[in-house]
């Protein structure tokens, strides 16, 4: 519905308000390209007119060309259209439309309109900004629709949007024209919905009606139901082996909530069963609640700090190592490719080449996969500088790819941060933006792997909104607005994890009970807190060093100082204890841990010669004891360590073996050892290579499937090909038959025409001729395959070869009328022989003869020439129509008139209407038939369009009827004039009298026409504001009547003049009294008007208000009398130091006349010596302050110094700074 044509005007009714309910209930941003047009049709046609939704339509429009966008949608619905303009609020019900050369962003409900960037190094991606703008400004209100068009833009938008709580819906890509749009979001795995347009409605209204949509608070019911959440959790637990039970609860609420929306079910025990029975749901349900929103640079401030301070610092430290990079949480790798961006960046910038290693790990295994791939749609180059953008990636397609150099930087893999071991040695760890999904407790875990991954001094980097909370005991800000932290370097042997826990030399921080966790969650977690309790109480008495080790001899808990005893590799965390220990260590361990969990009994080793982590010579006991079995737990068994020489303390004795390893036996296990690690290595090795050889076996096999299919497909491929070739060979059969009739046709027309025609091939040998060419050319039945050029011809002035091998050469085709030695005329054509359309294989000689149509010719030729000077003589053209078969004849000097060629006019009655203006042919129509009727004479004028479809002419025509007996019309004679140049003539004088109303009246100058008499005859808008008359009163009024009394006679005499015409014009200065009696004072112009006879037809008042002006002067003549009776000297300085007055004091004070002063900068009579700098620094302070006071010595002419005391002054003169400056001599002081 077009609301009195608001649609193209985008203007909204001004009655329009937006109270609270006005509001939309959800606001619809529609992105669109290439063929989006029918699917927006389609989606409006079927929309309701009251859905009380807003549609914000984003399209790739041209610059160039006015869209008509609005007309077509406002076609098929009758919600309002209109095009949006800055800062338009947004009304439910309503279509916005963007309009060309512009971006559009949302901010409060509010349209706001940005100039796009027209560079050709930018890509402009106008749906992903505006859907950006609407997620963050609506959130869960807001609604992503993405139709048919190329390129991915719209998919980082819809993601954002998806982050926020919004919905996305996409056109099924069966039907949309160009669906490169649609595929981009569905790779992405953001659409809630893929429909066809048409269907579109219904399932959106259905969306907006849920109650969960519809409610303006979230309910806190589903975040009370613990029961429902825990089995969602638990399936999505079976499904992807991760627990969501300690994340955040809103986040995770408010995504369940969503799928509830979009499936369409209101209560969270009927989603609990749609989702057991649907593994697909599943699969939804978990990739919404990993939906992660990322980008290249994100918060580029933070890259910034990094690349200007931290990685320099890093790279010159790491010179003959690798430097390790983890980027934890990376999603689809954007950050993590970012940061191998950033390193080349320094390298190359300070000169060093190191070898870093970026581990960028992710619980989602489809995220990994799709950043392995270093394929990035076009929407990146958003956020990455056009230098980096051209530097670091290459165009594919629609997508942008990462280059191998960077790509091989990063090493991606699926890692869950809660549960799997963490990297060590990290130089740098990027962890933005995940802990503020997580509750506190999962939070602390986090912080203790990431402290245990760093090395000492080591780079933590942490969302803009996030915080490392109790955690400062490990880290300290570098940059807390940026959240960058440094390793203080107090980790721990090992960290808490979900299968251990530590307690040693530091102690672990107390974390509070998680607001939220079940009741058997919190007793588990109340018993690792006691336990926890109890270690740490234990590890500041003087016990042996400990360790509690599982039945798969990993380590669960240690106690005591673990300097001596354990030692951790550099790479992937390694939990087992024979590995951690050191090596002497490693056997006795094994053996005994393997005894005492088999046996249940204690297993002691005394003597045993080790070499600590700091290389000296100790002798240890050990002692392994299984510790009491609980169920559904794993076994566990305490180690202990001591030196020999210290007592162990005694657990109470049970049945127990002891082993006494001698210094005897020793070498003979060091050798056992060796030799066992020999055979270890090789075993390893042996499987190493078993694995990469059934690798490759298996990358063979699936290329060989691989080829065994494209083979088939190939095979398929030729099967069909066969058949297209025995299609076309059926049809080229079919079409040589025609050929061969054709050919047959073509030879007996050509021998029985008169037609002299021969045929040249590309070598302008003779192919063939008709039989008639022997009356011009000299050739034989026998001459088929002689150069053209050897044969001879009977035409006047005319070189026949020349043409052929011009028009052969690729010329222009010749045609020309020639002459036989016997006087015979002919008319020759020289044509290139096609082939195809550009494919030409020789040359066609074609001779008509013309000799009988020539001496008709020349005889029309003089009659024609004859009529044509008459109607030349006289400026007009004859026409002729025959009424009853609507022939129209038309003289040729009126196809000059309409503009057509010579014979090109088609010469009836409709083509003569087809010439006249589209608003001047209805009327010359009802003329011609009011004419042939007998109701009026024929006498007109009207407009004509020249063919070319731009040049406009007016004719005057005048027309006579032929009627028969009966009085019927059966022809019309007439005569036609072009009067273009008086209707011009005309419409210029409107348009200047025109001109001169609108420069008359809008003039800022008031303006007066006078009679001779002196009365008012015309006065502009201005001088009627100036003195308060409408225009009706100030016809009325004499000169007299408004000017002030006193200037009257002033102004008669030179009056009196300029109406007698003894003088063209005056100028004076005087007043005039305004309607309300007030005083205005004006300079006033008047000059003489004559006419065209040089008399005087009129008076021109100029009148200009200078009532400011004067009040000014006058203030100005006060000013300067006071200043020249100041006491003290006065001088105007500009700002580059130029005296620009000064006073009698000033002058008299330094011995110059006062001319002589001004044009002198302030050095000439300073003893200060003023620099082009000083003086600028000077002038800042003043401009700063206002006032300056200061000393100094004026020069005065004679040499001598002036002691002075100076206060000087910023004024502002017409927006200019001056310095105002009094100079008061100091008496009894000199230099």
């Amino acid at each position: 519905m077009v609301r009195n044509l608001k649609v193209v005007g985008s203007s909204q009714p001004d009655d329009v308000t937006t109270p609270e309910k006005q509001k939309p209930t959800h606001y619809v941003g529609i992105g669109a390209s290439a063929g989006g047009l029918e699917a927006i049709q389609s989606l409006f046609k079927g929309m309701d007119p009251d859905s009380g939704l807003s549609f914000i339509v984003v399209q790739h429009l041209s610059p160039d060309y006015k869209s008509l966008m609005a007309e077509l949608v406002a076609k098929m619905t009758t919600i309002p259209v209109y095009r949006a303009e800055n800062e338009m609020a947004v009304e439910p019900n309503c279509i916005y439309l963007i309009p060309p050369k512009k971006n559009l962003k949302i901010f409060h409900g509010k349209l706001l309109l940005m100039d796009q960037d027209r560079s050709p190094t930018t890509v402009n991606l106008p749906i992903d900004i505006f859907l950006n703008s609407l997620a963050e400004d609506q959130e869960n209100k807001a609604i992503a629709i993405i139709l048919s068009g190329t390129g991915s833009d719209g998919t980082r938008g819809c993601r954002m949007i998806k982050e926020l709580g919004g919905m996305v819906m996409v056109q099924d890509e069966a039907t949309a024209k160009f669906d490169s749009m649609p595929k981009s979001v569905i790779a992405g795995g953001l659409p809630d919905f893929i429909l066809p347009p048409e269907d579109m409605p219904s399932q959106l209204m259905a969306y907006v009606k849920h109650p969960i949509s519809t409610r303006e608070a979230r309910d806190s019911g589903l975040l009370e139901d613990k029961t429902g959440l825990t089995r969602i959790f638990s399936l999505l637990r079976e499904r992807s082996k991760i627990d969501f039970t300690f994340y955040k609860p809103n986040t995770v609420v408010r995504r369940i909530e969503r799928r509830m929306t979009v499936n369409q079910v209101e209560s969270l025990d009927d989603y609990v069963r749609f989702l057991e029975l649907n593994k697909t749901e599943q699969g939804a349900l978990y990739q919404e609640l990993l939906i992660g929103v990322t980008n290249f640079f994100r918060d580029p401030d933070v890259f910034d700090l990094l690349r200007e301070k931290f990685l320099p610092e890093m790279l010159e430290e790491a010179q003959g190592r690798e430097l390790r990079v983890w980027v934890a949480g990376c999603s689809t790798g954007e950050e993590a490719y970012t940061y191998a961006i950033a390193f080349r960046e320094v390298m190359e910038n300070i000169g060093k080449s190191v070898d870093v290693k970026i581990f960028a790990t992710d619980v989602d295994q489809d995220a990994i996969m799709r950043a392995s791939t270093g394929v990035f749609s076009e929407g990146v180059s958003a956020d990455i500088p056009p230098a980096l953008l051209s530097k670091y990636f290459f165009r594919k397609g629609d997508d942008y790819r990462i280059v191998r150099q960077i790509r091989e930087m990063v090493v991606f893999a699926k890692h869950n941060l809660i549960k799997d071991p963490p990297f060590t040695n990290i130089d740098i760890i990027s962890c933005r933006n995940l802990l503020i999904y997580l509750q506190q407790v999962l939070q602390h875990k986090v912080m203790e792997s990431m402290n245990f991954s760093l090395k000492p001094n080591g780079i933590l980097v942490l969302g803009t909104s996030e915080s490392i909370g109790e955690a400062e005991i490990y880290f300290e800000p570098v940059s807390n607005r940026w959240k960058i932290f440094r390793s203080k370097g107090s980790r721990k042997s090992l960290i808490s994890s979900d299968r251990f826990s530590i307690t040693g030399q530091y102690r672990p921080p107390s974390f509070p009970r998680p607001a939220t966790a079940h009741s058997s969650a919190q007793q588990a977690y109340e018993e690792e807190r006691t336990l926890g309790r109890l270690l740490e109480a234990l590890a500041e008495e003087d016990l042996p060093f400990m360790i509690v080790v599982n039945d798969r001899q990993e380590i669960v808990h240690v106690i005591g100082d673990t300097r001596h005893f354990l030692v951790f590799p550099s790479g992937k965390m390694v939990n087992d204890v024979t590995k951690a220990v050191v090596r002497e260590l490693a056997i006795p361990l094994s053996t005994g841990l393997s005894k005492s969990f088999n046996s249940g009994k204690e297993v002691s080793f005394t003597n045993m010669r080790i070499t600590n982590t700091a290389g000296e010579k100790v002798t240890v006991n050990a002692r392994v004891k299984p510790l009491p079995e609980q169920r559904g737990k794993d076994r566990l068994a305490v180690v202990m360590l001591s030196e020999a020489k210290d007592t162990t303390p005694r657990l109470p004795q049970a049945e127990s073996s002891t082993y006494d390893v001698s210094r005897e036996a020793e070498q003979r296990i060091a050798d056992l050892e060796q030799e066992l690690q020999f055979t270890r290595e090789n075993l390893q090795a042996s499987i190493e290579e078993l694995e990469t050889s059934n690798e490759e076996l298996q990358a063979t096999n699936e290329e060989l499937v691989a080829s065994n299919e494209e083979l088939q497909s190939t095979n398929e491929e030729l099967q069909s090909v066969n058949e297209e070739l025995i299609t076309v060979n059926a049809e080229y059969q079919s079409k040589i038959t025609e050929l061969s009739e054709l050919t047959s046709d073509l030879d007996n027309f050509v021998d029985s025409t008169k037609v002299i025609s021969i045929f040249l091939d590309e070598n302008l040998d003779v192919r063939r001729f008709t039989a008639s060419a022997s009356r011009v050319i000299n050739v034989l039945d026998t001459d088929t395959g002689r150069p053209f050029g050897h044969l001879s011809h009977r035409l006047r002035d005319c070189d026949l070869l020349e043409y052929a091998q011009r028009v052969n050469d690729g010329g222009e085709q010749v045609s020309r009328e020639v002459m036989t030695e016997t006087e015979e005329w002919f008319q020759l054509r020289v044509l290139p022989y096609q082939i195809s359309n550009h494919v030409r294989a020789g040359v066609v000689i074609v001779l008509n003869e013309i000799d009988d149509l020539k001496k008709i010719q020349n005889t029309l030729r003089e009659t024609t020439r004859r009529y044509e000077l008459a109607q030349l003589a006289s400026n007009i053209g004859a026409w002729e129509w025959n009424v009853e078969n609507n022939d129209l004849y038309w003289s040729a000097n009126i196809e000059t008139m309409f503009g057509y060629k010579k014979g090109q006019f088609p010469g009836n009655y409709d083509a003569f209407l087809n010439t006249i203006h589209p608003e001047d042919r209805n009327f010359v129509q009802s003329s011609v038939a009011s004419a042939v009727k007998g109701n009026s004479d024929y006498n007109i004028e009207h407009r004509i369009l020249y063919p070319d479809g731009k040049t406009v002419r007016w004719m005057s025509e005048t027309g006579a009827v032929v009627r028969d007996e009966d009085g019927n019309a059966f022809k019309m004679y007439g005569v036609v004039r072009d009067v273009t140049e008086r209707r011009q003539t005309e419409e210029n004088l409107r348009a200047s009298e025109a001109r001169f109303r609108v420069i008359f009246d809008s003039s800022p100058i008031g303006i007066l026409q006078l009679d001779m008499e002196g009365r008012p005859i015309l006065t502009n808008r201005t001088l009627r504001g100036l003195l308060g008359y409408s225009d009706n009163e100030m016809a009325h009024l004499a000169i007299r009547d408004i000017t002030y009394p006193d200037d009257l006679e002033n102004d008669m005499d030179p009056f009196d003049q300029l109406v007698r015409g003894e003088r063209d014009h005056y100028e004076t200065e005087k007043r005039y009294l305004t309607k309300d009696g007030s005083i205005i004072w004006a300079d006033v112009s008047v000059s003489l008007v004559r006419d065209d006879h040089g008399e005087p037809s009129s008076i021109i008042k100029v009148i200009d208000d200078m009532t400011e002006r004067h009040k000014f002067e006058h203030s100005l003549k006060i000013s300067r009398a006071a200043m020249e009776r100041a006491p003290e000297a006065f001088f105007l300085i500009d700002e580059d130091s130029t005296i620009l007055d000064v006073n009698e004091m000033a002058s008299s004070n330094l011995g110059y006349e006062r001319e002589e002063l001004i044009g002198l900068k302030v050095a000439d009579i300073s003893s200060t010596e003023w620099t082009g700098e000083s003086w600028k620094k000077h002038w800042a302070d003043l401009s700063e302050k206002g006032t300056l006071v200061f000393q100094s010595h004026h020069k005065a002419r004679d040499g001598s110094l002036v002691p002075v005391e100076v206060a000087a002054n910023i004024i502002m003169i017409d927006g200019t700074p001056m310095n105002c400056a009094f100079a008061r001599r100091i008496e009894g002081k000199g230099l």
